[in-house]
């Protein structure tokens, strides 16, 4: 199984979901279309790692509400206890910031202007997420026992990277406009 797996897998022995939700949930954290998730699901399911329920719907076709069996228990502990890959980063305005010289400054600038605003955004909906959380949780979850706790990791994580990101586009910024004949 691939990682995307083990995460689906981690996702429904939290919560039993449906492969929209799953994508949904996933977003925040890892990209994933639904060409990826439902293939993967339905292999998944044949191989027993997750079982569905099919759940009537009005007006749309049926769902499928998936849980996770206890054969995917044991693979999601067996994964949680190996090391990790190195991380990958991709990021197409890594690559653009390589090649700044061959552009002009406004154009330069506007590229860190426009990651500067998505970051804002992002911060914003992770800063949304973390209220959420502390409501539903009555408090912040301090106990890594708990299924909230990586949640709230990661959300700490993510508004860290938001906030980090925004400077170095303001400092990027400031250099470009310092620069200016």
């Amino acid at each position: 199984m691939n990682p995307l797996a083990y995460g689906l897998l981690g996702l429904v022995a939290r919560t039993p979901s449906s492969g929209y939700d799953l994508m949904l949930q996933l977003q925040p954290f890892w990209q994933a279309k639904h060409s990826q998730i439902y293939p993967l699901l339905a292999k998944m399911e044949q191989e027993g790692y997750v079982e569905f329920t099919r759940v009537h719907q009005i007006d749309r076709p049926d769902k499928k509400v998936y849980s996770i069996t206890e054969k995917g228990r044991e693979a999601l502990r067996e994964w949680l206890a190996e090391p990790t890959s190195e991380p990958v980063f991709r990021d197409e305005l890594f690559l653009k910031s390589y090649c700044l010289w061959l552009t002009d400054t406004e154009s330069a600038r506007n590229l860190f202007a426009e990651r500067e605003a998505y970051c804002r955004e992002q911060l914003q909906m992770f800063e949304t997420f973390l209220q959420e959380l502390e409501k539903a949780c009555d408090g912040l979850p301090q106990d890594p026992r708990t299924p909230s706790f990586g949640e709230y990791i990661l959300i700490r994580r993510a508004i860290s990277s938001m906030r980090e990101e925004m400077e170095w586009c303001r400092w990027v910024m400031d250099l470009l406009d310092n620069s200016r004949p």
